[in-house]
C-alpha cells in the first residue's frame, strides 16, 4: 500500500489522473474500472484536458463501471450512465460499445448480475480500478455487512448512503433505494486499485479502512489485503491518519 498526500481536491485529482494516464500509455487497451460521485469528477476533467491536448488516446480502452441505481434508465439525468457520459465519455474518444455499466432497468436480478460478471470476465479482468469511499466505508455500493466473497449483486442502500446521495435528487424520497453493484470480490480481483478521498467527512472512514480491523462492517478495510493499492487523499481526509503517522514522499506510512 502506498498513500500519497495531496494539497487539496484539485491536487488529488491531478495525481489520480497521472496514474490512470500512465496505465493507458503503458497499455493502450487497458480495462479501467470506473467510479461515479463527486470524488472522481476532477480526475475525469483532468483526463479530458490531456486528451484534448493530444496527450491521451482512449480509442482502445474498455471501461467497466462499479454500479447503477435500479429503476433508472441511461437517459435519466440521475443515472450513473448519464453521469459517465456527461462527465467523461462524451468528451473523449472511447468506443461507446466498450463502456459497460449495469442495466438499472433490468428487473431480473440474477440475469443482470450474471451478465455483468461475465462482461468483467470476458474483458480479461480489470487492470486498474478507481474507487471513492463512502462515509460508512463502502466501496462501490457495497454497504457495511457485505460479504467479501460477493460478486455483482443487488444492494439495498443504507440510510447513510441515501442521506449522502440525496443531494443529487429533488428529495430523499425521489432517490432509488436499490442498486446493482460490482461486488467486493470483483473489485479485489483488479490488478491495481486506486482509492481517492477528499474532505474531513471521509477521515474516519479512511482511517478505519487503512488501519482498522479487516471486517465486513467496513467494506473498504479489505483493501489492506490487496497487493497493489494506491491511496491519494487530501490533508483533511488524511487528518486522523496524520495525527498518529507520517507519510513519506514515496507514499510510505511511517
Amino acid at each position: 500500500m502506498r498513500v500519497y498526500l495531496a494539497k487539496n481536491y484539485n491536487d488529488m485529482s491531478r495525481k489520480a489522473a497521472n496514474i490512470i494516464s500512465a496505465q493507458i500509455i503503458m497499455k493502450p487497451n487497458a480495462v479501467l474500472g470506473l467510479a461515479t460521485g463527486s470524488s472522481p469528477v476532477g480526475t475525469y476533467k483532468q483526463l479530458i484536458e490531456w486528451y484534448k491536448k493530444g496527450d491521451l488516446d482512449f480509442s482502445e480502452v474498455t471501461s467497466v463501471n462499479l454500479d447503477e441505481y435500479i429503476g433508472l434508465g441511461p437517459e435519466d439525468k440521475n443515472s450513473y450512465s448519464y453521469f459517465m457520459r456527461s462527465n467523461f465519455f462524451d468528451h473523449i474518444n472511447i468506443d461507446s460499445k466498450k463502456t459497460y455499466i449495469p442495466n438499472g432497468l433490468e428487473n431480473d436480478e440474477k440475469k443482470e448480475c450474471d451478465r455483468y460478471n461475465l462482461i468483467i470476465s470476458r474483458c480479461g479482468g480489470i487492470d486498474l480500478q478507481l474507487l471513492g469511499i463512502g462515509n460508512n466505508g463502502h466501496i462501490g455500493f457495497n454497504e457495511p455487512g457485505t460479504t467479501f466473497e460477493s460478486e455483482t449483486h443487488r444492494v439495498t442502500l443504507s440510510e447513510k448512503t441515501l442521506a449522502a446521495n440525496s443531494r443529487f435528487f429533488e428529495s430523499i424520497d425521489k432517490m432509488p433505494k436499490y442498486a446493482y453493484s460490482m461486488g467486493i470480490k470483483n473489485i479485489m480481483q483488479a490488478r491495481r486499485i486506486l482509492l481517492i478521498a477528499s474532505g474531513k467527512d471521509k477521515s474516519d472512514a479512511l482511517y478505519k479502512a487503512l488501519f482498522g480491523a479487516i471486517t465486513p462492517n467496513v467494506p473498504a478495510s479489505i483493501l489492506q489485503l490487496h497487493n497493489n493499492l494506491t491511496v491519494i487523499a487530501d490533508e483533511k481526509a488524511l487528518s486522523q491518519i496524520l495525527s498518529t503517522h507520517t507519510i513519506s514522499p514515496g507514499g510510505h506510512i511511517l
